[in-house]
């Protein structure tokens, strides 16, 4: 099978180039940065180089996409020519191509408003009947690219699954609160209980849906680390989290006490990835418990491809200022 793979040179398209390179397949990379791992260097907004890219593909892989750091210092019409007319191009592409599936990485930040509940509230379980309120450009446009995605399978019948990842970035968090009360590697393991995904799970569960597709034709799901909530806990969250987490990993306690580690006091949603398991035979291999039992083996929270592939930015240079990247008001 030959797999084009667009955003080659990100975290998540270097990461399934790697894994696609040891396995009996043809990965061709695109992007618009220079990589090991990109053949063809070039924009996705240009009709003429997806077409080029094209040229005998089986199946999409389309990570290619601004980001949310990306809000601070591109314009509104950049995100829609990335995001919205780039996905449009691969779609249609893709369609006069015959190709046989079609994989978008969307992103649970589609959900926007819905993911903060009112104070009091009861925390967020957020499934794929949830209806997403996008809060900035980067939602609005994922959210409208998952919509053609959905538009060309009803009216083309291309197979095209929509995966709605969480947090899978090695960098620093954009949170300053965050970066000031925790460590790195402990705020990123908590995540893991709710809103993280580990870049090794988030392939595989590309992968799966390169093969769900054709059988599944059309759907939207959740990647994430599996929780070991439940939604009786969902008011207990939100400012109590630490009990709720004893109770459903007994364990964890001693660890962190050990580590210097602590719980975040509250947690305000809750990403369930079942649907994704059952429909895309999807098997995740690392969440909050998998890697408490890592860490007390002297093994490190995150996995050998996230180590491999490292920290990349969203840039090309760093910012003045306090954080990793410049945040949007």
């Amino acid at each position: 099978m030959k797999i084009l793979v667009t955003g080659s040179a990100g975290h998540l398209g270097e990461a399934l180039m790697r894994t696609l390179a040891g396995r009996v397949h043809d990965a061709v990379g695109c992007d618009v940065r220079a990589s090991p791992y990109t053949r063809h260097v070039g924009s996705v907004a240009d009709r003429a180089f997806v077409a080029r890219c094209m040229d005998g593909i089986d199946a999409v892989l389309h990570t290619a996409t601004l980001h949310k750091p990306h809000i601070a210092t591109h314009t509104r019409q950049d995100f829609v020519d990335t995001n919205i007319t780039g996905t449009l191009n691969l779609l249609e592409e893709a369609v006069a191509g015959g190709v046989g599936a079609f994989i978008f990485t969307s992103t649970t930040s589609a959900y926007g408003h819905v993911l903060t509940p009112a104070p009091g509230a009861p925390a967020a379980w957020i499934t794929e009947e949830v209806v997403p309120r996008p809060k900035n450009i980067y939602g609005v446009t994922k959210l409208a690219a998952e919509n053609l995605c959905e538009l060309m399978h009803a009216l083309h019948g291309l197979p095209c699954l929509v995966l709605r990842t969480s947090r899978f970035f090695p960098e620093d968090d954009d949170s300053k609160r965050t970066r000031d009360d925790y460590f790195d590697a402990n705020a990123k393991v908590n995540e893991l209980l709710n809103r993280r995904v580990d870049i090794e799970d988030a392939v595989d569960a590309h992968l799966c849906a390169i093969e769900r597709a054709p059988v599944l034709g059309f759907g939207r799901y959740i990647v994430s680390a599996t929780t070991p909530f439940e939604a009786v806990d969902l008011a207990s969250l939100r400012h109590g989290a630490a009990g709720v987490v004893a109770r459903r990993v007994p364990d964890f306690r001693a660890e962190y006490q050990r580590r210097g580690w602590k719980m975040f006091d509250g947690i305000d949603r809750v990403y369930v990835n079942a649907r994704a398991r059952a429909d895309l035979h999807w098997q995740p291999r690392h969440d909050f418990a998998s890697v408490l039992e890592r860490l007390r083996s002297g093994g490190d929270h995150r996995s050998a491809l996230a180590l491999e592939i490292g920290k990349k930015g969203y840039h090309p240079g760093p910012f003045l200022g306090d954080g990793p990247y410049p945040v949007a008001p």
